[in-house]
């Protein structure tokens, strides 16, 4: 029996790497955009409950049929409507003998009881997260609860909504019931578990966005963010033989709009940072420079490399290759210098006496 649970659990295990490596980005996002910054504590809570999920939702699954093409169950219905009917399946098979004390160890090794056991442990993570994390009322749990059941229950019944020809599992309203007083229980326990931890509405409390640098991983977020806007831009202009299309876009896009919405791409507004000068009003000359070294000079001379590729000479085509190579070196050498020396500046910060700093949300202030 516990063979068969371990079976999901080691993959959940196994995948979660991958899953926690696909949701980085958007758990970075959302804790940028609600609070300002990424708490570690509540980072740890997020992928806990991450790997929780996947946990559940493969031994919901799991072990899945050989072939799409499956056979029916030999069961009468794939439909158990009847409540509490695991009372008379735990009775019709165990070997309890219930004027005997000592045999109710028994029950651990029978397939019945473990089954609402693991029924009730399945949901109880899922009402802690709900109450300590989210600080639901017992009334959203119960609801939730029921309804992760549902879904759960639903998606075994129907084939993983017809994936397969035939369910493969039971439509159980044992399992909805247990599955919800699990998370009832977790919902409980999760009242003593909040005065074991740090409250999760005073994590944010001392912490002062203004005196907070901006992460490297912050950075390359926004920075994806907005090549991701401006590539089909340019790539669409090229299309259209726009000359110069590459410097045209660059320039409206990272200098002219930040200049425009007070120091923000998309990518930073997104991430919410902004760029600020020696000033309390951003000036153009430092957004020309900033912006100007960056992408208009250092990622001018790659976009340059298509001309020169399309010209035709293989000589000056190498050339510039190994001259950009050692200018990306260089670059390279710098910024891994700047990681680890956090008071160095990047080049075109300093140059142009510019700093990345996090906005602050005004509408949470005004409510606070």
């Amino acid at each position: 029996m516990l063979k068969a649970y371990l079976f999901p659990i080691s993959y959940a295990f196994l995948t979660f790497p991958i899953a926690a490596l696909l949701c980085a980005v958007p758990f970075l996002i959302v804790q940028y955009r609600k609070y300002g910054y990424f708490n570690k504590f509540r980072g740890f809570l997020l992928y806990l409950f991450l790997l929780y999920m996947m946990n559940a939702v493969y031994l919901v699954l799991l072990p899945l049929p050989a072939s799409r093409h499956n056979t029916p169950m030999d069961v009468a219905s794939v439909m158990q409507l009847m409540p509490l009917n695991f009372i008379h399946d735990i009775l019709k098979e165990t070997k309890v003998v219930w004027q005997v004390p000592s045999t109710y160890m028994l029950l651990l090794k029978e397939r019945a009881f473990l089954q609402v056991v693991f029924n009730v442990l399945l949901v109880v993570p899922f009402g802690m997260f709900l109450r300590y994390y989210v600080r639901t009322s017992w009334k959203t749990c119960l609801a939730a609860s029921f309804g992760l059941s549902l879904f759960f229950e639903i998606t075994q019944v129907t084939g993983i909504y017809g994936f397969y020809d035939y369910p493969y599992r039971l439509f159980d309203v044992d399992d909805l019931l247990m599955n919800t007083l699990g998370g009832m229980i977790g919902f409980v326990l999760a009242d003593w578990m909040k005065n074991h931890l740090p409250r999760m509405d005073r994590l944010d409390e001392k912490v002062d966005l203004s005196k907070k640098r901006v992460s490297y991983t912050r950075r390359a977020i926004a920075f994806g963010i907005d090549v991701c806007v401006v590539l089909p831009i340019i790539g669409v202009l090229t299309l259209l033989n726009v000359k110069g299309a590459y410097f045209i876009v660059v320039i409206i896009y990272y200098i002219v709009v930040p200049y425009m919405k007070q120091g923000q791409t998309l990518g930073a507004w997104i991430v919410r940072v902004q760029i600020r000068g020696a000033g309390e009003q951003l000036k153009l000359k430092e957004l020309m420079i900033r912006n100007g070294l960056l992408y208009v000079v250092w990622g001018g001379l790659h976009a340059l490399l298509l001309i020169v590729n399309i010209s035709g000479s293989h000589v000056l085509l190498a050339m510039y290759a190994v001259g950009l190579l050692l200018l990306d070196g260089i670059v390279f050498i710098h910024v891994f210098l700047c990681l680890l020396q956090r008071e160095r500046k990047l080049l075109h910060e300093a140059k142009s006496g510019t700093r990345l700093a996090i906005v602050e949300n005004k509408t949470r202030d005004k409510d606070e």
